[in-house]
């Protein structure tokens, strides 16, 4: 390899940088370093200093097929296999939905509803990440994730296993094998309006998994089957805490109010949007 054509660390993160940019990939100086540093296990300090150092071979090869994975935008933590999430490292692959911050609003109002020693039922678990979450930072509570995909439930299970979590996971579409009853019922449940998933990113529309975006015409089918039914797994006085779509806080408060839930919550995200609702069990 001549001078000319040496691949210096430098030489390549710049190269690579440019390539996501005009792939349209956001953030493309961002993925590029992750995936540097993904491959090559260097941080940004170790980076500096060796700079005009030529790159390993093997790592550039890696880093290339990796980066045109990017530029053809799947998204990053698919092609690194893990996502950070409150904290906490998880695992996920394309058969769960990628840890979005926006959800870490939902951990924080199921963690205002518990003092330790409750039970957890976390619907539409995916990743487990949420469940994973709130059990992490609650000593004493015990939970269980429910999803109708079994390859997401096994990663659920790695998750909270990992982490060292007391978690249990069951494959069930909604609460149809769901045994017991709980203080609290969280979930993130699919609720786009079919008709604007095409409309999504790529990265979502065309890598995540359908089945945990669609949340059929109205983006409400979802709810509508969990508020109704979670009063059945519910403890008295209970706690049932949905993640919503922007524009549905209002709809779904609603649907709470009509099915008998009291002190209604309707809690925004870090962009000032609604984000998630929350109600409790009263009396029929």
């Amino acid at each position: 390899m001549t001078d000319a054509n040496r691949k210096t660390l430098k030489s390549v993160l710049e190269s690579a940088i440019l390539y996501l940019q005009e792939c349209g990939i956001e953030d493309a100086a961002r993925d590029a370093w992750l995936l540097m540093e993904y491959v090559s296990g260097m941080n940004h300090s170790t980076y500096y200093a060796n700079s005009s150092d030529e790159m390993d071979r093997g790592q550039y090869q890696r880093f290339r097929e990796l980066l045109e994975k990017r530029g053809s935008h799947i998204p990053l933590q698919y092609l690194t296999g893990e996502a950070w999430f409150y904290g906490l490292c998880f695992h996920v692959n394309e058969h769960v939905l990628i840890p979005r911050q926006d959800t870490e609003v939902l951990v924080e109002e199921a963690l205002s509803h518990l003092s330790g020693g409750e039970r957890i039922l976390d619907l539409c678990t995916g990743s487990g990440c949420i469940l994973t979450a709130i059990l992490h930072e609650t000593p004493g509570c015990t939970g269980t994730g429910a999803d109708i995909s079994p390859e997401a439930l096994e990663i659920a299970a790695e998750n909270a296993a990992e982490l060292g979590e007391r978690a249990q996971f069951v494959k069930s579409d909604l609460f149809r094998d769901v045994e017991g009853s709980y203080d609290l019922i969280v979930s993130n449940p699919p609720y786009i309006r079919t008709q604007v998933i095409e409309e999504l990113m790529p990265e979502v529309k065309d890598h995540e998994p359908r089945i945990a975006l669609d949340g059929k015409e109205d983006g409400l089918y979802f709810y509508r089957r969990i508020i109704s039914d979670a009063r059945g797994y519910l403890k008295e006085g209970g706690y049932l805490c949905v993640e919503i779509g922007y524009d549905q806080g209002q709809e779904v408060r609603e649907l709470m109010e009509q099915s008998g839930y009291t002190d209604l919550v309707v809690r925004r995200d870090l962009s000032g949007l609604d984000r998630v609702v929350s109600g409790r069990k009263g009396p029929v």
